[in-house]
């Protein structure tokens, strides 16, 4: 519990409206989608720039922690209070500032749900790619500070490619605003690129200016079906050789399709053992001229069935379906760890005869789906928590999972981020000394360590 007039000082600040104490609002704000608890001392939802920099001032005097959140999606417990403390919700900063069509660009406010951001663009005929699944639910604050992907990634990159500048409100209680309006920069360290990913430990984002592109001019979707998991790990090597480049490849293995079977199409409830969603665009000619040869890439590499969704409903279904995969896993046990591996895609293949290996080492039911594009896969290992002598499995499991993909050239986070969960597991990608400079950089915008203390390293 904050001390009284810790209370009273941000309610000077705020007003009492904005400054929650209540026990059910604090558990709401206790956990993220890994289902880790720890109840915070007080949230705060500000709504300017100035009253983000007043909450700042007043926790770095006292050393309280502050930890940003935004809408609570994260899969690896970074906006989990571990702390306790301050929760700083973004939710009531949403606003889009600015769009500007000539230079192709956006600034935002970081509480702006994703989704908002790509209809607000698709408006003024421009684009932005960035799509993580919690499309419809997750805020730009968030998706920036953990550097989050999508099923885009595989031909327009992902959220670190989009932001070109940002104002940070840090410990100090001073806004500092980095990167710029124009097309490139070369001044100085590049400090935009340093926060994306920081998942709130070193500052809190108070606007970003986002990159955009051209709206494409036409988009195709189509399924794959597949007889068997290693059949359509070939069709992903073939297609990223060739010189049609989809602007998306996802791939899901047997259960994935299963626990979501009634939002997909009747072939793949009957017969699919792997499914690709594949998606093309472009000018209109290019698509049309490429969809042929994507065909001919799948039947020939003995694809069961290839269907185009033909209407704009059937195509909705079919990412309904993909983004439904991960809650819909709870259908099969009640605890799943949820890790997001990335491998070098030419080492997909192989990610996945080590997942089937340790599967069968530890006697445990492994879920995979994701961007196989850009060799990224959520890899979901289902098990009971409650269970002690399985649960104790299933954490060996992901431990021998990150060393299979250590040992693929790949990385043990794609798009999740570190958090807490894997926390303990960084060393192993990054090496020690380099965690010791993480340690360094935040301690010079993050003195007391207030700013979302005990993540990504322990």
């Amino acid at each position: 519990m904050l001390p009284r007039h810790v209370v009273d000082n941000l309610q000077n600040v705020l007003g009492k409206e904005s400054v929650i104490t209540d026990r059910e609002a604090l558990l709401c704000y206790s956990y993220d989608a890994t289902r880790l608890e720890r109840l915070p001392d007080i949230i705060v939802k500000p709504v300017t720039p100035d009253e983000v920099v007043s909450i700042l001032n007043i926790a770095n005097h006292e050393k309280i922690p502050v930890i940003p959140r935004g809408a609570g999606t994260g899969f690896a417990g970074g906006s989990v209070p571990v702390q306790g403390g301050v929760v700083l919700s973004l939710q009531n900063m949403d606003r889009i500032i600015e769009i500007n069509k000539d230079d192709m660009y956006m600034v935002v406010e970081p509480g702006v749900v994703t989704k908002a951001i790509q209809k607000a663009a698709e408006a003024e005929g421009l684009f932005y790619p960035p799509d993580p699944s919690s499309v419809n639910i997750c805020t730009i604050g968030g998706n920036i500070s953990t550097g989050a992907g999508g099923a885009r990634g595989i031909k327009y990159g992902t959220t670190k490619d989009y932001v070109m500048g940002l104002d940070v409100a840090i410990a100090s209680g001073e806004i500092i605003s980095i990167g710029t309006r124009a097309p490139r920069s070369a001044a100085g360290y590049d400090l935009t690129r340093l926060m994306v990913g920081s998942e709130g430990t070193m500052g809190v984002i108070t606007k970003a200016i986002l990159r955009l592109i051209p709206l494409p001019e036409k988009t195709i979707t189509v399924t794959a079906l597949f007889s068997g998991m290693n059949s359509a790990a070939s069709v992903i090597s073939l297609l990223l050789k060739s010189p049609v480049r989809p602007s998306v490849l996802e791939f899901l293995d047997r259960e994935s399709i299963r626990v979501v079977r009634d939002l997909l199409p009747l072939k793949a409830r009957e017969k699919a053992e792997a499914m690709l969603l594949i998606e093309l665009d472009g000018p209109e000619g290019t698509v049309d001229k490429g969809l042929p040869k994507i065909e001919e890439i799948c039947k020939r590499s003995g694809a069961l069935d290839f269907e185009v969704a033909s209407t704009s409903s059937d195509r909705e279904r079919l990412w309904t379906a993909r983004r439904s995969v991960s809650p819909a896993l709870y259908k099969i046990n009640p605890t799943k760890i949820n890790e997001d591996v990335v491998v070098p895609r030419s080492r997909l293949s192989e990610l996945i005869v080590e997942i089937e290996n340790i599967s069968l080492k530890y006697k445990l039911q492994i879920v995979s789906f994701g961007h196989a594009g850009d060799g990224n896969l959520h890899i979901n290992i289902m098990t009971d928590e409650k269970n002690h002598e399985e649960f104790e499995r299933a954490k060996k499991a992901v431990k021998a999972l990150f060393e299979a993909t250590l040992r693929l050239n790949g990385s043990i986070s794609g798009e999740h981020g570190i958090g807490v969960t894997k926390a303990s597991f960084l060393s192993m990608e990054v090496g020690k000394m380099a965690i010791e400079i993480m340690k360094g950089i935040k301690k010079a915008f993050d003195p007391n360590n207030i700013l979302n203390p005990g993540k990504l390293w322990i």
